[in-house]
């Protein structure tokens, strides 16, 4: 069957190098198993039940049918479940993961030959390639402590594209990218320079995706609502606001105020609301239906991705790179992930979702809804680990305060907590130890997700 131009656009984006940013509207101002990737569980994508909007906007954005996002959301679901297994199992060599085409095909790279059997029997494709994620990691994370510093100029942003292998450094002059890796210490055989005139700047203009303003005058929009204990709110973006500002809501009723807020170096904030707002496990579907969170299991790159957004509403695209760091003119905000998805004025701190999956909220970007743009989102599970928070989902509308007795019978671990790498629950008789941050949900008991929890 011949593609339209649209669905070859959307399908070759799988594996393109875009770049995105900022949005706000201002001055409106262990080891149970062998392999634990074999026993990994596969979250529940709810593919079947996708709400009208997010199915209208993929179709839409991607080129897809109703049934092939269906199908490409499970198929998302799955490879995320199988990549965290597989990074866990293959360690120091695990290089990277990717998705592509409408069935998301799921390539995982690792450094060492011998782990290809290994990764083609979990059902992935292998590559070996010459650069570990940890040392690519490691490489850009010497260029963000030199921008943390000092804001390059003529940098707009740096990236680890997994793809490649290699860190991707944007650079208006050839130049200024030889003086920031310089300054570094970075070895060129790590980086590839790409010619870039963006500009990214950041745009500030309970439910997801809906609009809220700040001090009475800007406006900005909410990302994920969340608990604190018994105290609800929703985070969003850092640059939306600082602790102490005043929030009225999408109804220019009084609704809250800033809590904690972070920008630049990352870009995140939560907003602790008064009791008329009740966290709703929902992301605004501006008139399509809306999506219920389910978890936030983070999407494998290539994965398709939606925002949600107060001015520009709906609009899909995939995950190009996570570990992205991008300069605006405030400063440089690293760790954000970079994707094609638009965005405009006003949609900054709004709601990024994969499925039913939570991912992160806008952070800024280049471009516009008109003629196509980048945008970048700050993920969440950093968020939530700052303040201690925790998702509203549909399994955890009300969750309990950390204070209170835990409600899983023989155990401290409890569905719907976030838990950071190192923490230690206890799940019958037994201990376990966190491998990876993630948000837990219904049946990844430890014992179940060596992937996620080793005994102790």
């Amino acid at each position: 069957m011949e593609r339209s131009p649209l669905r070859r656009r959307a399908l070759a984006a799988c594996t393109a190098t875009v770049a995105v940013g900022a949005l706000a509207l201002a001055g409106l101002t262990g080891t149970a198993s062998a392999d634990p990737a074999s026993t990994a569980p596969t979250p529940v994508a709810g593919s079947a039940q996708l709400s009208p909007g997010l199915l209208k906007a993929m179709q839409r954005d991607l080129g897809l049918t109703a049934a092939e996002a269906r199908g490409r959301v499970a198929g998302e679901s799955r490879a995320a479940a199988l990549t965290a297994g597989l990074r866990y199992s293959l360690g120091e060599r695990f290089a990277g993961a990717r998705v592509s085409g409408d069935d998301a095909d799921l390539t995982v790279a690792t450094t060492d030959a011998s782990d290809a059997a290994r990764i083609t029997k979990a059902g992935a494709r292998a590559v070996v390639v010459d650069h570990s994620l940890a040392e690519l990691d490691a490489a850009k994370a010497a260029l963000d402590a030199v921008a943390l510093r000092t804001a390059p100029k003529d940098i707009p942003a740096w990236y680890v594209d997994v793809r490649t292998n290699r860190v991707v450094v944007q650079a208006g002059k050839a130049a200024a990218a030889d003086a920031f890796l310089a300054k570094a210490g970075v070895a060129r055989d790590l980086v590839t320079v790409a010619p870039s005139t963006e500009r990214p700047r950041t745009f500030t203009d309970l439910r997801g995706g809906d609009a809220y303003y700040m001090n009475g005058s800007g406006r900005c929009s909410i990302g994920f609502p969340v608990k604190r204990g018994t105290q609800g709110g929703f985070v969003s973006a850092g640059h939306c606001g600082t602790p102490g500002v005043s929030t009225s809501g999408y109804n220019q009723q009084a609704q809250g105020s800033f809590q904690g807020s972070t920008f630049p170096g990352r870009d995140y904030s939560w907003v602790a609301t008064n009791t008329n707002w009740t966290p709703r496990p929902l992301v605004n579907g501006y008139g399509n239906g809306d999506v219920t969170v389910t978890g936030s299991t983070e999407a494998v790159e290539g994965s398709s991705v939606c925002r949600s957004g107060s001015t520009t509403g709906w609009h899909c695209g995939t995950v190009q790179q996570r570990n992205s760091s991008v300069t605006y003119q405030e400063g440089t905000v690293s760790g954000v992930t970079r994707t094609n998805v638009c965005a405009e004025p006003g949609d900054s701190g709004g709601s990024f979702i994969s499925g039913s999956q939570a991912q992160g909220v806008t952070s800024g970007g280049t471009g516009n809804c008109s003629q196509g743009g980048v945008t970048y989102f700050q993920p969440l599970s950093p968020a939530l680990q700052a303040y201690g928070l925790t998702l509203v989902t549909n399994g955890s509308t009300t969750p309990p305060d950390p204070t209170d007795p835990p409600t899983n019978p023989g155990g401290t671990w409890a569905a719907g907590t976030t838990y950071a790498a190192g923490d230690v629950v206890t799940y019958g008789s037994a201990s376990y130890r966190c491998l990876q941050g993630h948000q837990a949900q219904p049946g990844w008991t430890p014992p179940n997700v060596p992937a996620l929890w080793q005994a102790v």
